[in-house]
């Protein structure tokens, strides 16, 4: 009786020993990270010769306004300048 219960007791020791291990082995996940803020709304401007709306950030500024391209800006200077 006394060989079973020290059979009992060793096998109850290794599964503690290597529970033990796998639960250090194993590291929590990271927290996760909150999602990204939404950008700010920007202002928006129309483009003197098409009227297309853009962004402020992404306009060129003019003579006679913003403009959505270097294109624009040149055909409506050039209008202005002609007559």
């Amino acid at each position: 009786m006394a060989k079973f219960l020290f059979f009992i007791g060793l096998v109850a020791l290794v599964f503690w020993t290597l529970g033990a291990k796998g639960r250090a082995a194993r590291k929590p996940a990271p927290p996760p990270q909150p999602p990204a803020p939404p950008p700010q709304p920007q202002a928006m401007v129309s483009c003197a010769q098409c009227g297309l709306h853009l962004p402020s950030a992404e306009a060129l500024p003019g003579r006679g306004g913003m403009f959505c391209s270097a294109a624009h800006r040149q055909a409506y200077e050039a209008a202005q300048a002609g007559g």
